[in-house]
């Protein structure tokens, strides 16, 4: 056995703030014994109000620090819009296989869908790339995209069970069910395309009508995330009860990070080491 196989692997996890913790959740339920570093690269967000290549660039940079100076063997991209408008600049950026969320959650949604029906929930910036459309399209699905623009920072205030919240999500559905119907569409799945809104979940789960399925882009990444990385890289044995390695960087705001990612992730992010990407 190779010295690779033999130590816990390093899994590597980028955003572009940090939404993505709650794909680092769903990683570290499914893989304990590896190790864990995840950027936000919180100085230059949003990444969507910038152009395709300014995104990549920056997508690229973040990308290069683990894989270089965290030493990821494994890369997943826990940001909706560098997945959907940078992850070809990412993968020839580094030597290491990468996973981005929109592809998983597509495939799951054809998995649960019966209809081929399917709603997309996302930010402006995921909805106006398509990009959910277009892996819907390519699974024979008719996908349907909508722009929340008011749940990420409905989540980011803490107001993730809060009346108001349960009433926002209930309008977008409602004229999203609104739009499948006048389409003659009858869909069966919801994608959470952004990785704020699992935290929305129980809102969500009670506001879509009855029958119909939620996809948590999230926890599809990671089930798509450990059947790859288990073809590349062995996971260590006799270590179950390892408690999991785990860093956190960010470019910016370590503070908020600190303070709001342990929602997240489900757990204390332990203290956030401040990286400095360039401009």
């Amino acid at each position: 056995m190779t010295e690779k196989t033999a130590s816990a692997p390093t899994i590597g996890v980028f955003d572009s703030g940090f939404g993505g913790l709650t794909v680092l959740r769903a990683l570290v339920a499914r893989l304990p014994r590896a190790r864990f570093a995840f950027l936000g690269d919180t100085a230059r967000l949003p990444y969507g109000s910038k152009s395709r290549r300014t995104i990549a660039r920056y997508a690229a940079e973040s990308a290069q620090f683990l894989v270089r100076e965290q030493g990821a063997e494994f890369l997943v991209i826990a940001c909706n819009t560098a997945s959907a408008l940078a992850l070809d600049a990412i993968q020839d950026a580094v030597p290491v296989p990468v996973l981005g969320v929109i592809e998983p959650g597509a495939e799951a949604a054809r998995v649960a869908s019966r209809t081929g029906d399917v709603l997309v929930i996302a930010t402006d910036a995921t909805v106006q790339s398509h990009a959910y459309a277009s892996a819907c399209r390519a699974r024979g699905l008719h996908g349907i995209e909508k722009a929340c623009p008011l749940l990420v920072p409905l989540v980011e205030e803490g107001w993730t069970s809060h009346p108001v919240t349960a009433e926002v999500i209930r309008i977008y559905l409602d004229e999203l069910n609104a739009e499948a119907a006048g389409k003659g569409l009858n869909p069966d799945a919801l994608v959470l395309g952004c990785t704020h809104y699992p935290l929305l979940r129980p809102l969500i789960e009670k506001a879509v009508p009855a029958g119909m399925r939620v996809i948590d882009s999230a926890e599809a990444a990671a089930e798509a995330a450990v059947r790859l990385f288990n073809g590349h890289v062995s996971l260590p044995a006799g270590a179950a009860t390892k408690q999991t390695e785990l860093r956190c960087f960010a470019t910016d705001s370590v503070d908020k990070f600190e303070r709001l990612g342990s929602s997240f992730l489900g757990r204390p992010t332990g203290k956030v080491e401040l990286v400095d990407l360039g401009g």
